[in-house]
């Protein structure tokens, strides 16, 4: 295994600052109010810095999303053999957000409901990258049950518990400033799972 060099790690460690300085602002002051400008500043770089790792804001967030897919799968394969598709995804994501904390919370901290929650062309590649990430862990835990026409049944799992998470988005939009937080969006995320599991 070769092990990455000082420009690597320097590279790494500048991105995971400018992402977790995002995450901070875009909690405490929202991500309509959060600049660029503040971002870098925050992370201590100049907004040339910035713009070196990401095209645009959205792209920062986009890039955060699309980190949470391998996470997020693993946590769907780890779930108990027996616990139906809809319960191990909902699991799963709860489980990566009581590990991972605020981590998570760039879906509902990031950009409005109207830039992740619904199709835009920006956006379109990521959900399919999230659903595609899904449907494979799905498609792992439904082959070890001896499940037949695998690929198609963890696909359609996949694309409605990501439609699911759509509509969370959407939902915790549509919130008061007030009422916005983890704990109303992961509440929101059961229900939204239990409109799928009981319809």
């Amino acid at each position: 295994m070769v092990t990455p060099g000082r420009r690597e790690l320097h590279k790494a460690a500048t991105r995971r600052a400018l992402q977790d300085a995002a995450l901070d602002l875009f909690e405490r002051h929202g991500y309509e109010r959060t600049t660029v400008r503040d971002v870098a500043s925050a992370a201590g770089v100049t907004e040339r810095t910035f713009f070196r790792y990401f095209p645009s804001k959205e792209d920062l967030v986009l890039g955060e999303v699309l980190d949470l897919i391998p996470v997020l799968a693993e946590a769907v394969r780890a779930r108990p053999a027996g616990e139906p598709p809809y319960e191990a995804v909902l699991n799963g994501l709860l489980a990566v957000a009581e590990q991972r904390g605020t981590g998570l919370g760039v879906l509902f901290s990031g950009p409005p409901a109207h830039f992740m929650s619904r199709a835009t062309r920006a956006a379109q590649p990521v959900l399919l990258q999230f659903e595609d990430g899904l449907a494979a862990a799905l498609a792992d835990r439904l082959t070890a049950t001896g499940d037949r026409e695998v690929e198609f049944r963890a696909s359609v799992l996949a694309r409605a518990s990501v439609a699911a998470m759509r509509s969370t988005l959407i939902a915790f939009g549509g919130l008061p400033e007030s009422d916005k937080g983890l704990p109303a969006a992961l509440r929101l995320v059961r229900e939204a799972f239990d409109v799928l599991v009981k319809p």
